[in-house]
């Protein structure tokens, strides 16, 4: 695999990327990149993060980046570099000479390589270094805050720091199923988190709305959340799961209450199982509608009262059929204001994701629109935090 530019061949270029890698800084992964690409015979590469809020993709710099030779972020929604990000193919600009390759962590949008120069054609050699750059920028994410400064664009509030520092990726999945969230404002919410992951072919879902939205709120999240997660990784079922964080809130943090949904769907079945405390109904979406009251169920108590110990919430059961959508959201999605008093409501809500959706657009793609819809609503003006949790079954055929 060597162009006729005399580049090297791709699996010692990117073994060449690793080794040097361990002991690298965010600033020395940046450059270690553009190397690798200049050594593979496509030109020079430069890293593209995306926001925290999915809005602008700006360039992770690299040593000697001064002034105006300085980089320009790009807007997600109006620029090739965006369309990349937003679709997750490749794009290249109409001389030829410059490509945008998806950054993807799994099924989780990260941001977008730029190369550019004569080779940006080898898209084989380019997908492959975009892969590794993620990775490495994914890894050195828990330990490096240039990474983590070049996801913001505005200071985080304590309690937002707090419960993003708790959450899972904003989007996992597999070829069976997948599932992706949104959560505003990002850099000021209270008391909401989600929590989602894939146990031996089972997809494991949590969406919480802590009372407040103050630093206790943060922490009576977070703790709810780690309630939750140990619950699960002992092996306990749902209803267990909904009791420890009951007596969780109860014993430590007595006067914060939480709404909640707690589900699991079987990813080779289809069996959807959920239990539902004080929160809104989750919505199921089939064959581009909603079908009225699917998952709507009696209510059952808020968690942290102490009434779901011992004797632990109902838990309830549905059959998804094959391309079914789950919908769980809080109540500041449908009931933020415009300033002259509508409601988002519901069927704007279910609308956007089905419009979303039916347009070509993936889950995590939909929600950024759905959270841009809801935004704009309000003038970028939540009074209350607003979080979205799309889950899809897509079994094989």
């Amino acid at each position: 695999m060597v162009s006729d530019g005399g580049a090297e061949e791709l699996g010692p270029v990117l073994a060449w990327v690793l080794d040097r890698s361990h002991q690298a800084s965010a600033l020395d992964v940046a450059e270690l990149i553009d190397e690798a690409a200049r050594r593979l015979g496509i030109g020079s590469a430069r890293l593209f993060l995306a926001d925290i809020q999915q809005l602008r993709l700006n360039p992770l710099p690299r040593p000697g980046d001064r002034g105006p030779d300085a980089p320009a972020s790009a807007d997600i929604d109006g620029s090739l570099a965006g369309l990349a990000y937003r679709t997750q193919r490749v794009q290249q600009n109409r001389d030829g000479d410059t490509s945008w390759f998806p950054m993807t962590d799994g099924v989780e949008r990260i941001g977008v390589m730029q190369v550019s120069g004569p080779g940006t054609g080898r898209t084989e050699a380019g997908r492959a270094l975009a892969s590794l750059a993620t990775l490495l920028v994914v890894s050195q994410s828990s330990h490096d805050d240039l990474l983590v400064r070049h996801q913001r664009t505005s200071p985080m509030s304590l309690q937002a720091e707090l419960l993003w520092a708790f959450l899972p990726p904003r989007t996992i999945g597999t070829t069976r199923a997948t599932s992706a969230a949104m959560l505003e404002p990002a850099y000021d919410i209270g008391g909401d988190a989600f929590d989602h992951t894939f146990v031996d072919g089972t997809l494991h879902l949590t969406m919480l709305d802590a009372m407040g939205h103050d630093l206790a709120s943060g922490g009576a999240s977070a703790a709810a959340v780690a309630a939750c997660r140990a619950t699960r990784r002992s092996g306990s079922a749902l209803p267990s799961i909904a009791t420890t964080i009951d007596r969780t809130l109860a014993r430590w943090i007595p006067d914060r209450l939480m709404t909640g949904v707690i589900a699991e769907l079987d990813t080779h079945s289809g069996d959807f199982h959920w239990i539902n405390c004080g929160h809104p109904p989750p919505l199921l979406i089939r064959e581009g509608r909603v079908l009225p009251r699917a998952l709507e169920r009696d209510a059952e108590l808020p968690l942290g009262l102490g009434f779901h110990d011992p004797e632990p919430p109902a838990r309830h059961h549905v059959r998804l059929q094959p391309g079914d959508r789950v919908v769980i959201h809080s109540d500041g999605v449908t009931e933020a204001r415009s300033p002259d008093g509508d409601l988002f409501g519901e069927d704007r809500l279910t609308d956007t994701v089905i419009r979303s959706l039916a347009s070509g657009h993936n889950a995590p793609e939909s929600l950024r629109r759905l959270v841009q819809n809801l935004l704009a609503h309000q003038e970028h003006r939540l009074r209350d935090d607003a979080t979205i949790l799309l889950a899809e079954w897509h079994p094989a055929p």
